[in-house]
């Protein structure tokens, strides 16, 4: 009974609109009300041991060093480094706007960041160079999501701490499938493009690309300092945010000389109110989470989730739909706090580890992105374009359809997410 109170008042306050801070505090409230598994005191620790966290400080961090290179201009310089590699090749500028979001994605973080300073550069010049506008925006949008899929990505850092995995270690496992993604929508660009005859204008040239990763080499250095740091022990996931920060900052204001007091001041006061908002979700979130484990909702989830079937690509495929359904109506970070550890519990009885189990995850809210109705990169692209939300999510399909055959791929076939934190562990 209490169990079906907690869900139905959660899915109602969602439903009507509710701020979701308080969709996932209230029914904790209610739970102290008619359930002797909490007291208010449980629920205020619990918010703030949620918080309370150094591994979790690396959000922050992680998320104004990428404005700050931004900011920066380092976009123009990533979007010039992927021209020059392949400028010359049928549906060269889609393919530039995928290899772009790569790049930025490996110093952002973010898919809505990504898919605004990609988008600001490349919707235009797909457009001037003959593409439909619709098609442009759709590409931009579904290849946002590489934000989240490259490392290092906030939300690897948000379910790691969740669910208790090295941040390392899973920042290391995605950059096998942000290949395999990159690589299909690339595919998909190509087919679409041959099609339309959509050619590529720009001839490869050694000294364009030389000149252009020369001009790129901060932003580039950037994620090999990140992950060459956390994996070679030099410092952890928390301080490489850090390193981060300082050496984005370095490179902001003495390299590209890109900042004056107010705008520095304008990056440090957006990451707080984003920062602030982000708390205010995963403090009530891990307190509902713990009553979730108290009342062993993971345990009657699992053994439902078995009755159906004990086939790993089964139980796999109802956890994708599930994902689908939940990224539909629940941002990001809730639905990263709340489900993981629900369906990490069920994913682990049919072989499936919480490092490959996270990769999926982060692949399947990337997907969300892109699907209606809380789809953050749908109206950065209407806000950028004017273009209505309908028409570009039409346009979006074949590369939503690329993104889910990602994720089937690379939920069936696990070595592309675990091979490579293997070896390097030797």
């Amino acid at each position: 009974m209490a169990v079906a109170v907690l869900f139905s008042s959660l899915f109602g306050l969602l439903l009507i609109g509710v701020p979701i801070g308080l969709c996932l505090i209230i029914p904790c409230l209610i739970m102290v009300a008619i359930s002797p598994v909490t007291t208010p005191n449980f629920i205020v620790q619990t918010l703030y041991s949620g918080t309370a966290s150094f591994t979790m400080l690396a959000i922050p961090f992680f998320m104004i060093s990428g404005t700050i290179m931004d900011v920066g201009g380092l976009s123009k310089r990533l979007v010039r480094l992927a021209n020059s590699v392949i400028g010359n090749v049928t549906g060269s500028l889609g393919m530039v706007t995928v290899l772009a979001c790569m790049f930025f994605g490996a110093v952002s973080g973010s898919a809505p960041a990504t898919t605004a300073a990609i988008g600001t550069i490349m919707i235009p010049q797909m457009i001037r160079a003959g593409y439909d506008k619709y098609y442009a925006t759709g590409l931009v949008v579904c290849a946002g999501g590489l934000g989240i899929i490259v490392p290092p990505s906030y939300p690897m850092v948000i379910y790691s701490v969740t669910n208790n995995t090295s941040i390392g270690d899973m920042f290391i496992a995605g950059i096998g499938p942000a290949l395999v993604v990159g690589a299909i929508l690339m595919i998909f660009n190509y087919i679409y493009c041959k099609k339309h005859g959509y050619k590529g204008s720009q001839k490869f040239s050694f000294k364009e690309f030389i000149a252009a990763l020369w001009d790129a080499k901060w932003a580039v250095l950037m994620p090999v300092i990140i992950l060459g740091g956390i994996y070679s022990g030099i410092f952890t996931a928390t301080e490489a945010a850090v390193v981060a920060t300082v050496y984005g900052l370095f490179v902001g204001i003495v390299v590209y000389k890109a900042f004056t007091i107010k705008s520095l001041w304008k990056v440090f006061k957006d990451n707080m109110v984003f920062n602030g908002g982000l708390m205010l979700t995963v403090a009530p979130a891990t307190a509902l989470g713990t009553i979730f484990a108290y009342m062993r909702v993971t345990d009657s989830i699992s053994a439902m989730f078995l009755s159906v079937s004990t086939n790993r690509y089964v139980i796999l495929l109802i956890i994708y739909a599930i994902l689908f359904l939940i990224g539909m109506f629940v941002q990001t970070t809730p639905a990263i706090v709340i489900f993981s550890p629900v369906l990490l519990a069920v994913a682990m009885q049919v072989g499936v580890s919480p490092l490959h189990f996270g990769i999926i995850m982060t692949i399947a809210l990337a997907i969300a992105f892109v699907t209606p109705p809380v789809a953050a990169n749908l109206f950065v692209g209407a806000s950028l374009t004017g273009l209505s939300m309908d028409k570009i999510t039409r346009a979006a399909l074949p590369f939503l359809f690329g993104l889910i055959l990602s994720l089937i791929i690379i939920g069936f076939v696990p070595e592309i997410s675990v091979w490579l934190p293997g070896v390097l562990k030797g």
